[in-house]
């Protein structure tokens, strides 16, 4: 016999699956590469957020494996307790040597990082501005800040301006992301940063999809846009995509960082990731630094994408980031399509609201730099064959 709450929580589940927008997990049954088992099946996948290839690389899996023999596994309990050990901080120092700041914190997760900062940083009678399009963890954060929380017209300055010439708030925050993940373009950030200094406002930047792929280095769209801590005071960053680990961080003064170790929630009141995960992402950072050929064999993949996809007639979204959304419109078409790669062996997930406004259901197709251009040929090829065939039902 179904409970109260089952019968309270059902029709919902219902609704969603008879608007095709629910959701479903799939198992992985091997590391993130370009070829991947998922469900026993194998395909050639095109919708990891590993950028670089570093997930499985050998020298990240051993200062892991390394670690855990000397550290164990877990952390044991918060930075500010007895988690704290000398992997976090000496990765701390080196992801803020690497991104041109004074101090870098770490987070467990993005979604927190994000979360303990706006915060903490933030509250009553203050104000909050955010893009639009920016990730659901800083729209979530603005709305729990106690802030007045105002959401901008996506990468529109003027209507920014508007915005902040209204408010009358004691402190003014605007938030964006470096790489909106799900179109996959940037954010105008130097012009940001001149209308931050002009209006006495935060600027805060969350570089979860360009740090590791952005900037000479790598170091992401500060380092792509030349931007320093001055003009980008609040810089985020996650470990969990191009840098192939796990864990975030927040990077800028010895102020902020001292602000954020004593105010911000997420941050206190957390389980330290496990040192050896530290000690791995070390190795990353490395590798990030050292082996530029990455990021160059990345621009290659995309560049050769975005040319045969123009040649299929296919919608392309203005990205030169390894994020390259097909838009499909309709979320039964977007299924369909999807389900029919995936029939001939090529993975991609199909993204629909509520991650995307309604109506924009797309095809966020992503690369590697283990990608080859003979992978992503195959994957022109069958969205060729797939729009041919739904072109002709």
């Amino acid at each position: 016999m179904s409970s109260h709450l089952d019968q309270i929580l059902a029709p919902q589940l219902a609704e969603r699956r008879a608007a095709h927008l629910y959701r479903t997990r799939k198992t992985l049954q091997s590391p993130q590469a370009p070829e991947v088992i998922v469900d026993g099946k194998k395909y050639l996948a095109f919708c990891s957020n590993d950028y670089l290839g570093l997930a499985n690389h050998p020298d990240v899996i051993a200062a892991l494996m390394e670690a855990a023999k000397k550290l164990g596994v877990g952390s044991g309990a918060s930075h500010l307790v007895a988690g704290h050990s000398r992997e976090h901080h000496a990765l701390e120092e080196e992801l803020a040597a690497f991104t041109g700041r004074e101090r870098a914190l770490l987070f467990s997760t993005g979604y927190m990082a994000n979360m303990g900062a706006i915060t903490a940083l933030v509250g009553q009678g203050d104000a909050v501005f955010e893009d639009r399009l920016n990730h659901a963890s800083l729209l979530d954060a603005g709305l729990l800040s106690g802030a007045r929380f105002q959401r901008f017209l996506h990468n529109d300055l003027t209507n920014l301006q508007t915005r902040l010439e209204k408010t009358e708030a004691a402190r003014k925050l605007i938030v964006v992301d470096g790489v909106f993940s799900m179109d996959g373009d940037c954010a105008p950030l130097p012009q940001l940063a001149e209308l931050a200094q002009k209006n006495n406002a935060w600027l805060m930047v969350d570089d979860a999809h360009g740090f590791g792929c952005l900037g000479t280095t790598g170091a992401g769209s500060a380092e792509h846009f030349g931007l320093t801590q001055t003009q980008l005071p609040i810089l985020m960053g996650t470990l969990g995509k191009a840098a192939g680990s796990f864990g975030a961080f927040i990077a800028g003064s010895e102020t902020l960082i001292e602000t954020l170790i004593q105010f911000a929630r997420p941050y206190i009141y957390t389980t330290a990731m496990p040192p050896a995960v530290a000690a791995a992402t070390r190795a990353s950072l490395r590798l990030i630094q050292a082996e530029h050929w990455r990021r160059e064999h990345l621009q290659k993949l995309i560049t050769h994408f975005r040319q045969g996809a123009r040649q299929l007639g296919l919608q392309l979204m203005e990205s030169f980031s390894p994020i390259q959304p097909i838009v499909i419109g309709s979320e039964t078409k977007t299924l369909a399509i999807a389900d029919k790669l995936a029939a001939r062996g090529i993975l991609i997930i199909a993204i629909r609201p509520p991650t995307v406004p309604v109506g924009s259901s797309r095809l966020r197709i992503t690369f590697s730099a283990q990608h080859s251009i003979a992978q992503v040929d195959q994957l022109l090829e069958a969205m060729s064959d797939v729009m041919g065939e739904l072109s002709n039902e």
